[in-house]
């Protein structure tokens, strides 16, 4: 099964490992550590809008970030 998550973005369910909310995880140094980390080593898959959330996936041995616009509860029930 897939979650869309925004725009024309679906990732896979089962290679889903955290929706994170941007506001509240972006407080820690560590997380905007990962967050940086991410982005120079090309993971991070932006969206078109202003991000609230993030989605960690892990396919086929790749790790990907995806930037969305819609929030966690959403992206929840989308779930669901």
């Amino acid at each position: 099964m897939y979650l869309n998550i925004g725009g024309d973005m679906a990732v896979r369910d089962t290679a889903i490992i955290g929706i994170f909310d941007l506001d509240n995880t972006s407080i820690s140094a560590k997380t905007r550590e990962f967050l940086g980390s991410a982005e120079r080593e090309g993971q991070v898959v932006p969206c078109d809008d202003l991000p609230k959330s993030f989605v960690l996936t892990a396919e086929y041995g790749m790790n990907r970030l995806y930037l969305t616009s819609l929030n966690t509860a959403t992206l929840e029930k989308r779930m669901k």
